[in-house]
């Protein structure tokens, strides 16, 4: 059976302009392959991007150890970031997203394209531009949260809105692996984590992602940015609540505000 890209990408598109999850795919399609996955969030960003949105970047999932045996996958994922995505005064509206949950991530911004297959972790350092704090929402339009991986494929990687940090670093600074994080929710600490804890490396999240890129025939692009992967677990989101990810020297603060 061939999956109708057109009628799954309006599903999602329609999911989100609601605010109403739909059932997962997986328990709706037979034969959903992983390519059937990624050409639905393809056609969900296509169709974003003829209706004036201009894609940013991309965002890395399921990156740690521990997201990966949840939904028992030996890879990570990625998804698309749009120019809407981006919250430039860190406040989100909480009745934008349906069941919203926050992540800390090291942020790339490259200097030059990159285009799979064969690319390093050297290679990333070699493109990039510098890195800088970032906070990442992440929302579901499958209901609840009742995910598997081919689910949060099509659905962008689960990719909602994100917040940037301000303090820049270039690559030759900073030890990206030892990075560390604290992440605190109305100023308790949550969890903290490091860089080597997705993937060992940052830049080995985004050697991947341009990797896996090229099989769509897709690179990254001079100026994108790229959510290299969350260092420590997803936070539960509602409005009144405040999270700050605290890199420290390397990288700074980066706060994000729920309303």
């Amino acid at each position: 059976m061939v999956v109708n890209l057109i009628e799954w990408s309006d599903k999602f598109v329609e999911a989100e302009k609601q605010r109403e999850g739909i059932e997962p795919l997986t328990e709706q399609l037979e034969h959903f392959t992983l390519k059937d996955a990624y050409s639905i969030q393809l056609e969900v960003i296509h169709k974003k991007v003829i209706a004036g949105d201009q894609i940013t970047g991309k965002k890395i999932g399921l990156t740690s150890e521990a997201m990966q045996k949840l939904l028992k996958v030996d890879e990570p994922d990625y998804g698309h970031l749009l120019e809407s995505m981006e919250l430039k005064n860190n406040e989100l509206d909480c009745s934008e997203c349906l069941k919203p949950r926050v992540e800390a991530e090291v942020a790339f911004v490259m200097k030059e394209d990159l285009k799979g297959p064969n690319v390093t972790a050297e290679d990333v350092i070699n493109a990039t531009d510098y890195v800088l704090a970032s906070i990442e929402v992440v929302d579901s339009r499958i209901k609840n949260w009742n995910i598997k991986l081919l689910d949060t494929i099509a659905d962008n990687a689960s990719s909602a809105k994100y917040v940037l940090g301000e303090k820049k670093r270039t690559l030759d600074e900073i030890d990206l692996p030892a990075v560390h994080m604290d992440f605190y929710k109305n100023g308790e600490l949550i969890n903290s984590g490091k860089g080597s804890d997705v993937l060992g490396n940052p830049a080995s999240c985004v050697a991947w992602l341009v990797n896996k890129l090229a099989d769509f025939n897709i690179g990254l692009k001079k100026g994108e940015i790229v959510l290299s992967g969350a260092l420590s677990s997803a936070l539960d989101a509602a409005e009144g609540d405040i999270f700050v990810a605290d890199f420290g020297d390397t990288l700074g603060k980066v706060e994000l505000i729920c309303r």
